[in-house]
């Protein structure tokens, strides 16, 4: 069930009006109601999923309660070595046994029967949210819920269940142990915000993905350097455009029901260092990865080398935790190189000067965009024909050039969006609050039904679905 589609608004309607009906007259049964709720929309991905995604629920509780009772650390370890393998069955196994298959030829065995297996939608998501819960109940930093209840509406919770933000489990049980304030609901930040999400994706992500990225990168050699240039810069923008879109309406969604998820997205293209980028890329994830992983292995502590070496085994993870191709894992390895580069370099000190400034600004652009390259194709061959194509010249024949004005006014558009005045949600929040809630719900139903008449048919699932 996808966010931009006419079956979701339904969905979100009957939710929302059940919910805080339910708030208002029986508060018992809201979060029976809303894992209901959760479950049927995960079952319109797969059912059987769906009772996965509950096993996996129930066994996080599990161990989080007895973790919580003092077993000690050994039983975190069995949750989350658990958790992780169910994550690795589904993510990594057809990968491996792919790249195991030629060395058991080369020893005189048959090749390897490699299975196809079907990924769970969010799989990535609730895996590091059943982790954070596990782990926060050891260190202290969330309590040990005695029903599951809470547990799995935490993990199955919808706006966030399919490609997050990675919510943190201290910060999102504690909103549960109480009905949600219907009188304190940001109705205009929430509509703002899934208005904004839907014209990233829906008139913005999904044209550059179709016009431009798609096309050049399916078939590199048939386009021009120029061509494959834009691509490249087209996907940073359209990747921006997809991830935070979705991560706008999933904070806004969650706002309407009454709770409060934290940015995930801080302009990160304003960047002057990749480790200012990674403070404003994907921010739930970025933590993640400093909390339960940068900081378990030694963080910064100790000598420098341990550092070092810290950062690019965070990277690298990170990368092969977005998907099981050799792509990923060079992807996360350019970021922890270049980390460790910026690092050594003193690249937390910017340059005062405004010529240094935008240097810096140029060499972190650049760095992001080579590193989305590897990241959206989808094998070293494409990487090795998009470089050929910018650097061996451009083919005899070509296909039409991309440059179009109506993708050229897309991506600059899409760029305005991105450095847009920090603060102009907030003075769209004041201008709008004043209105009546009938003239209110006015402009945002025109808002949204002129989204629909101007973008394309069909929708396209958002990028980090396959995560």
């Amino acid at each position: 069930m996808l966010f931009p589609t006419g079956l979701f608004a339904i969905f979100f309607a009957m939710v929302f009006a059940g919910h805080w009906l339910l708030v208002r007259h029986l508060p018992a049964l809201v979060l029976p109601f809303l894992l209901a709720a959760n479950l049927v929309f995960y079952a319109a991905f797969s059912l059987p999923f769906c009772a996965a995604l509950l096993g996996v629920g129930l066994w996080t509780w599990a161990i989080g309660r007895g973790v919580g009772q003092g077993r000690g650390r050994g039983l975190l370890w069995l949750g989350v070595a658990v958790v992780l393998l169910w994550l690795g069955w589904f993510k990594y196994t057809g990968f491996l046994l792919r790249e195991a298959s030629p060395i058991a030829v080369a020893l005189g065995l048959p090749p390897l029967p490699v299975p196809e297996i079907l990924l769970p939608v969010g799989i990535s998501f609730y895996v590091f949210q059943a982790i954070s819960y596990m782990v926060d109940v050891h260190r202290g930093d969330a309590r040990a819920e005695g029903s599951p209840l809470k547990v799995l509406v935490y993990l199955t919770f919808f706006p966030h269940l399919a490609a997050g933000p990675i919510v943190r489990a201290g910060r999102f049980l504690p909103q549960l142990q109480a009905a949600p304030d219907r009188m304190r609901v940001p109705v205009v930040m929430g509509g703002l915000l899934i208005l904004g999400g839907l014209a990233k994706k829906m008139l913005l992500a999904n044209e550059l993905a179709t016009g431009l990225v798609d096309p050049v990168f399916r078939d590199p050699g048939a386009w021009g350097a120029a061509d494959i240039l834009l691509a490249c810069y087209g996907y940073t923008i359209q990747i921006w455009l997809d991830f935070s879109g979705y991560s706008d309406m999933a904070i806004g969604l969650a706002a309407l029901l009454g709770y409060h998820f934290t940015k995930n997205f801080d302009q990160p293209f304003r960047a002057l260092t990749l480790s200012e980028f990674w403070r404003r890329w994907h921010i739930s994830l970025s933590t993640w990865l400093r909390d339960y992983l940068f900081k378990p292995l030694g963080g910064s502590r100790g000598s420098e080398g341990r550092t070092r070496r810290n950062l690019l085994l965070t990277m690298l993870l990170g990368g092969i935790w977005h998907g099981a191709a050799w792509t990923f894992v060079l992807w996360g390895l350019l970021h922890g190189l270049a980390l460790v580069v910026e690092r050594a370099l003193g690249g937390r000190a910017v340059p005062a000067s405004p010529a240094g400034r935008v240097l810096r600004w140029a060499i972190t652009f650049h760095i992001v965009v080579a590193a989305f390259v590897l990241f959206r194709a989808p094998d070293l061959a494409t990487v090795a024909a998009l470089a050929q194509g910018v650097w061996g010249g451009a083919p005899e024949l070509v296909q039409d050039t991309a440059w179009t004005p109506r993708l050229l006014a897309i991506i600059a558009l899409g760029l305005g969006l991105h450095f847009a005045p920090p603060d102009l949600r907030q003075r769209l929040e004041d201008a709008l609050r004043p209105l009546p809630a009938p003239l209110l719900g006015l402009v945002f139903g025109l808002a949204m039904l002129a989204i629909i008449l101007a973008a394309p048919e069909g929708v396209a699932p958002f990028i980090y679905f396959q995560f």
